[in-house]
């Protein structure tokens, strides 16, 4: 009877996937990145997203429960100290636990250092950005972590996604290579549509609500011409507040834009006696429902926004 049991015990692990069985536990920081994990998972596993919906890594505490993810993970990836702030001391503590992977140090990325002040057109030239070497240390926290927004550093986290599991998986290894092909593949043609879908607005002039989406100004080569804040947890002052209706009326900004988290009061006092509308941009992708579609639904939303509200 003993013997018996045991090879149908055998015989029913032979039914259940090898990928289902060996599937790693996988957190992620924030949506935009785990929308590219998960599409590099497809078939083997679903990542644990540790910002969800509705909330933002700018304001972001922990929970027991994210506590308890990222205690049993197996990989942790996040984009790296300067942006999920949250995250600093946690990662430490994982160092022997987990692969832990900060994406800001993936090859093949471009970075762009972070933007002083809230009207930044003057300093242009002192912030172009730089393609990463890994042969000379860069500032971490100088660096703009938003960098999901360019979809060819989105390429650079897929393909990093893909080759670190692969190591920690090797049974799931030929999956992860052909979803991150496919994803890939899938990113070229969103970026071909977003530049078709962009370039009749590129050249107008708008405010954003912080300053977040410079990867994606650089990548389209739009016009931004200042944020209302430095950090969406702090509001304007009185000064800043007069900087932006002076850079509005100067260079007659088409639209302002806020966020859905952070949406501020005083933006009808910015626009007031101006010809300036009020749009809304999400970077983080607050209000997306997690999955491998919301980093295509977050970019396409964001130039559609923008077009919407700059078109003439």
């Amino acid at each position: 009877m003993k013997s018996s049991l045991t090879w149908t015990c055998v015989w029913l692990g032979a039914l259940v996937p090898m990928s289902a069985m060996a599937a790693p536990k996988v957190v992620v920081s924030i949506k935009p990145i785990a929308s590219l994990v998960d599409g590099v998972m497809a078939g083997v596993g679903v990542p644990t997203v540790i910002v969800g919906a509705g909330q933002s890594l700018h304001t972001f505490s922990m929970k027991p429960s994210d506590a308890k993810a990222l205690n049993t993970a197996d990989v942790v990836f996040w984009v790296g100290e300067g942006l999920e702030t949250f995250l600093d001391k946690p990662i430490r503590a994982l160092s022997s636990t987990a692969t832990v992977v900060a994406l800001m140090d993936a090859p093949g990325l471009t970075l762009l250092k972070g933007r002083e002040g809230g009207v930044w057109e003057e300093q242009a030239d002192e912030h172009a950005d730089h393609d990463h070497d890994h042969s000379q240390d860069h500032d971490d926290h100088e660096v703009d972590g938003h960098l999901w927004l360019d979809p060819k550093n989105a390429k650079a986290v897929v393909n990093k996604v893909h080759l670190t599991l692969s190591q920690i998986d090797t049974v799931n290894a030929a999956i992860y290579a052909a979803n991150a092909k496919s994803l890939s593949q899938r990113i070229d043609v969103l970026d071909l549509e977003l530049k078709q879908n962009l370039a009749p607005i590129a050249q107008r002039p708008f405010i954003v609500f912080h300053d977040g989406y410079q990867y994606f100004e650089a990548h389209y080569g739009l016009n931004a011409v200042g944020s209302m804040t430095v950090s969406p947890d702090r509001m304007p002052g009185a000064k800043r507040v007069g900087e932006i209706k002076d850079k509005i009326r100067t260079l007659q900004a088409a639209c302002v834009f806020a966020e859905p988290q952070f949406e501020p009061k005083l933006i009808q006092t910015l626009i007031g006696g101006t010809s300036a509308k009020i749009g809304t941009l999400d970077p983080e992708a607050s209000t997306l429902p997690a999955g491998p579609n919301l980093y295509f639904d977050l970019m396409r939303g964001l130039a559609n926004n923008l077009r919407n509200c700059l078109a003439l």
